[in-house]
């Protein structure tokens, strides 16, 4: 298992395989949504991390059932959509935003804060969770 996945397990308090599965679902939504060149740099940066996003980068990606399919139709998809899929995982609005911490943390612990800021900085509405 990645250090990224043990450590957000540990430290969110969930299971090591939802834990694995989450942070491939953000990883996998960080690299649809964000400016492309950071996003590559970061997620090559972090030990498993394209592994975890080629594994699940495709969970869920209906949008989180209906209700996330009418939030996309009516323009409210992107960070609502990924919360409304981790939910579905079982996780409540705390651990996904203790999530989100840990993972964007690790990030720039492997690629820097400028790359980063810079993923972040390019997904609307995604600063406010991290």
């Amino acid at each position: 298992m990645s250090e990224l996945v043990t450590r957000v397990a540990e430290n969110v308090g969930i299971e090591p395989a939802t834990a694995e599965k989450a942070v491939g679902m953000i990883l996998g939504f960080l690299q649809r949504e964000a400016a492309e060149g950071p996003v590559a740099k970061m997620i090559e940066a972090i030990p498993g991390g394209p592994e975890l996003v080629a594994q699940y980068s495709g969970e869920g990606s209906n949008g989180g059932g209906l209700l996330g399919g009418l939030m996309s139709a009516i323009g409210g998809g992107g960070v609502m959509a990924l919360g409304q899929q981790l939910m579905s995982e079982g996780l409540g609005m705390g651990e996904i935003t203790a999530l989100a911490k840990e993972t964007i943390a690790f990030a720039k612990e492997k690629a820097g804060d400028e790359v980063v800021d810079e993923v972040v900085a390019s997904v609307p509405g995604l600063s406010q969770f991290v």
